[in-house]
């Protein structure tokens, strides 16, 4: 899988890194989501899943390989 964020759209609600802090990270300086691994170890599909579900702005999305 391949996590994608949309940085048009966050709002830097953070709420990816509630659910899959090892996937997703936060730049303060622009107040915006960071992908840390783009494509992530299948172990954590579900927390990715639920950052993306959860993410208010609709920012983020998994494209599989």
């Amino acid at each position: 899988m391949r996590v994608v964020a949309d940085l048009g759209l966050c709002q830097g609600h953070q709420m990816c890194q509630g659910e899959a802090p090892e996937v997703f990270g936060f730049d303060d300086d622009v107040d915006l989501v960071t992908v840390l691994q783009e494509h992530p170890d299948d172990s954590l599909r579900s927390q990715v899943a639920a950052a993306v579900t959860y993410c208010p702005a609709m920012a983020l999305a998994i494209e599989e390989d």
